[in-house]
């Protein structure tokens, strides 16, 4: 296991890299962190780990394989990602007027209970299938074959904390309330704002190679 620690440093510092690129998912908890509540952006970020720990799955098990040799599964699955992230935007431009609930809390389109919290994240993860891809391409790379059992057991909780630990930063920095007041004084304008960009990324996704 000590010769595999590099393997694993490895891919760890390729996914952390990946991951605090601007995506839907940053968009998505730092909406959430300033228009809704430190838990509920919290819980969003366990969401977007579990959703890496199904697409790292998938890429261990082939699914990038699976993508190739069937093209039109992947452009399903890009079509039904670009469909939600496309909901989420037309659910912040239909709600931008409406006003915050006191002391910030959830009577908005991205502030739900916590299970909605981690739903949310889950299928902004689960939306985005280049993720899958993604480590199906440094697992190719990095990974020897045939590695131990043991290893699996840490790289897949290596994943969730990775892409968890990173969002539950970006929560807690953008869930202070002075944050939270500049939203809720700006909120049509940011939120629409928001919507559109979240907009332009379904569109890409579902237009990317």
């Amino acid at each position: 296991m000590i010769d595999l620690l590099p393997v694993l440093l490895g891919v760890g510092l390729a996914q952390a890299v990946a991951v605090v690129s601007p995506g839907p998912s940053l968009l998505v908890v730092a909406r959430t962190a300033v228009g809704s509540t430190r838990v509920a952006a919290a819980w969003t970020a366990v969401g977007l780990g579990l959703g890496s720990v199904v697409w790292g799955l998938g890429a261990l098990f082939g699914l990038k394989l699976l993508f190739a040799a069937v093209p039109w599964l992947y452009t399903a699955v890009k079509l039904a990602g670009g469909a939600y992230l496309a909901w989420l935007a037309i659910m912040l431009w239909r709600h931008a007027r409406t006003p915050l609930a006191t002391g910030h809390g959830g009577a908005t389109p991205l502030g739900q209970t916590r299970l909605g919290a981690v739903r949310r994240g889950l299928f902004t993860q689960l939306a985005n299938p280049k993720v899958a891809v993604f480590f199906g391409s440094i697992f190719v790379t990095l990974l020897p074959p045939d590695p131990p059992a043991a290893f699996y057991l840490a790289l897949v909780p290596m994943v969730f904390a990775i892409e968890c630990g990173w969002y539950l930063i970006v929560a807690y920095a953008l869930s202070t309330d002075r944050l939270q007041g500049a939203y809720g004084r700006l909120k049509p304008t940011l939120d629409r704002v928001a919507g559109t960009v979240l907009a332009g990324l379904s569109v890409k996704l579902v237009l990317d190679r």
